[in-house]
Order: C-alpha cells, then sequence, then structure tokens
C-alpha cells in the first residue's frame, strides 16, 4: 500500500509540474502581445508584414509563432490588401487567422476576375529595390582577375557614357544586356579578414562584336561616366524576393556592422548596412538582429582604472539580401544612432 501511495504521489507531481510548466507557456506566448492588440485588422495597400506584425506584438520577429497556416488557402504566408487577420485562442495560446479577401467575383452565368493583387511586402521594398540595382558582391575578390573589364573607349576616349562603344577584353555573353561595375569597397571582418568585395553599378550595355579576345560593347545607359578598367559582368538579378517574413535565425549568430553603403557614418530607421555575416553563418532573408552598442571606457573615480560600462541595446536590424560572408540589412528600428562597429546578435525568442 506504501509503495502504491508513493507512485501516486509521484504521478501527481509529475502532473502538477507539468501543468505549472503548461500555464508558464501559455502565460509567455499571451505575454507576446501588445495590450492594445487589435481583434480584426484589415490589411490596407501600403501595410508591410513588419508592421502589422508590430501591431500585435512586442516583438515583430516572434511573427512565427503567432501566424498560423490555412492549410484551405493557397500561399498562406501571402497576405494581401483586403485580406482580414483575425487574432484567435488556439487550445492555449494566442494565434492568428487568415479570412482572405475575395478575388473571385460570381456573374451569372459568367466568372470574372478581378484584377490582380500584389501581396504586401515584408520591408520597404523600393528602398531595398534601388541600393540592389547600384550594389552587388564578389565573395571572393581574387575572382575579379578573371572579369571581363574596359580597355578603351570609341576613338581612344578615357570616359564613355550612354551611346558610345567600348572595348572589352575578357568574356562576354552575345546574348542579353551586360552590367558595367566599378571596384568600391572590400567588406574585412573585425580581425582584417577579407569578406568580399562591392561593386557599384554605372551602367548596362550590349553585345556589338567581338575579334580575338576583345569584344565591343555599346553603352545602353549610364549614371556615372565608364571608365578604363571598369568590371564587365552579366546583370545580376535584381528582382528581389519578396516572400519571406520577420524571424529570429535558428541558430545564435553574433557579428558587426561593419559598413554603411554610400559613406554615412551616423545611421539611422530604414538605412542600410553591411553585416560580417552571411549564409554560411546561418542568416537568410527576413532574419532579425538585435543591435548593441558598445558600453564606454570610463575612469573609475576612485580606483582610476578604466572600467568597461555595459553594452546598450540599440536597435533592430532585418537581413534582405545574404550573400555568403556578408549580408545586407534595413535598419528596422534605432533608439540611438548606430555606428560602424555595433554589434549585431540573434535576439532573444
Amino acid at each position: 500500500m506504501a509503495a502504491k501511495l508513493r507512485a501516486y504521489r509521484g504521478a501527481l507531481s509529475g502532473l502538477l509540474l507539468s501543468a505549472v510548466m503548461l500555464v508558464s507557456t501559455d502565460t509567455t506566448a499571451w505575454e507576446r502581445l501588445r495590450s492594445d492588440a487589435p481583434e480584426r485588422y484589415q490589411v490596407v495597400s501600403g501595410d508591410t508584414l513588419w508592421g502589422i506584425a508590430g501591431r500585435f506584438l512586442h516583438a515583430p520577429w516572434q511573427w512565427p509563432q503567432l501566424w498560423r497556416d490555412n492549410p484551405q488557402i493557397n500561399n498562406p504566408h501571402l497576405i494581401y490588401p483586403g485580406d482580414v487577420l483575425v487574432l484567435s485562442d488556439c487550445q492555449g495560446t494566442p494565434c492568428l487567422a487568415l479570412e482572405r479577401g475575395q478575388n473571385v467575383v460570381k456573374l451569372s452565368p459568367q466568372m470574372r476576375t478581378l484584377p490582380h493583387r500584389e501581396a504586401i511586402a515584408p520591408i520597404p521594398m523600393e528602398v531595398a529595390q534601388a541600393f540592389l540595382r547600384e550594389h552587388r558582391v564578389v565573395d571572393d575578390a581574387e575572382d575579379l582577375q578573371e572579369l571581363a573589364y574596359v580597355v578603351a573607349g570609341d576613338d581612344r576616349r578615357l570616359i564613355s557614357g550612354a551611346g558610345d562603344r567600348l572595348y572589352v577584353r575578357g568574356d562576354v555573353p552575345e546574348r542579353g544586356q551586360v552590367g558595367i561595375y566599378r571596384q568600391s569597397e572590400a567588406y574585412q571582418a573585425m580581425d582584417g579578414t577579407p569578406l568580399g568585395l562591392e561593386l557599384i553599378n554605372v551602367g548596362v550595355a550590349r553585345y556589338v562584336s567581338s575579334e580575338g579576345d576583345i569584344a565591343q560593347l555599346e553603352v545602353l545607359s549610364s549614371h556615372q561616366e565608364v571608365r578604363i578598367n571598369d568590371i564587365i559582368l552579366p546583370l545580376e538579378e535584381r528582382e528581389l524576393n519578396s516572400e519571406f517574413m520577420p524571424r529570429a535565425p535558428l541558430n545564435a549568430v553574433e557579428g558587426h556592422i561593419i559598413a554603411v553603403p554610400g559613406g554615412v557614418r551616423f545611421i539611422g530607421r530604414f538605412q542600410i548596412v553591411t553585416l560580417d555575416l552571411g549564409t554560411l553563418d546561418g542568416l537568410q532573408a527576413g532574419h532579425v538582429l538585435r543591435v548593441n552598442q558598445q558600453g564606454e571606457l570610463i575612469n573609475d573615480p576612485r580606483t582610476q582604472e578604466l572600467v568597461q560600462l555595459p553594452s546598450t541595446e540599440a536597435g533592430i536590424v532585418m537581413v534582405f539580401k545574404p550573400y555568403d560572408h556578408i549580408s545586407y540589412a534595413l535598419v528596422m528600428q534605432a533608439s540611438r544612432v548606430l555606428e560602424m562597429g555595433d554589434q549585431v546578435h540573434s535576439p532573444a525568442h
């Protein structure tokens, strides 16, 4: 009997512990929600996924924990103007359900489809798209020596523009358009390790003819003058995939802001930064990282020794274009002015 009683008490203790853990988990889940989160929200044109997530959550990158797939809807991760998001209780935890706006209207005896709708973007895509039209990264700077380059302009011009002919040495595709790029910043890790090379697009050209290893190109457009030694590359796919959602990286990552394209020193909201982390570190488009600023070094007033103050949380960035070793990210929040050298790391889930 005593043995049975001990077994019963052990089982009861386990059940109570499980119940406490369950309540704790559920409470934590509900604490993610803002106190003013709407029960229903109708998506409007101009919304971004980040903005909508911020209406419901204190931390918008926790969106995947709140978002519930709707198996009856194709591409439930795509949200359109007119859709309604409904905040619900899913077995004790908060979740969002989607009421899809109608895109088909039935008119007897025919069926009419309404005009195509664009899904809302995760971030202000016009900022990222404009940036990517002018910037790209070569992961290995040594590869530049193998790329085609401008050796001369027509009539021995040193500078060329739209409508001019160029002479290029190296392999050039005969079909399609090519980009004309200029070497810009060499990216390095904080310890000096090479991470990649930034190229700036200065124009677009097309193949005309070739003789031996020299090709003739026509400059179709340029927003900077084309110079001797500029690099010729097939145009990179510039359409940024917008089908990603804000979320924390699966693995813990730590890195730094190593550059601000354009040479800006102080960084604010919706500016683009370069991180010393890339796909080889596990980063993907949509991953969100916290930004911390290192505390100041001060003199202890009594001992006069140098003391490092604790780091301070300063902002949030979201990756939108990762390469092997670096990534371009957009500053989504900035409570302080960010600077090169600031630390980035995975947010707490």
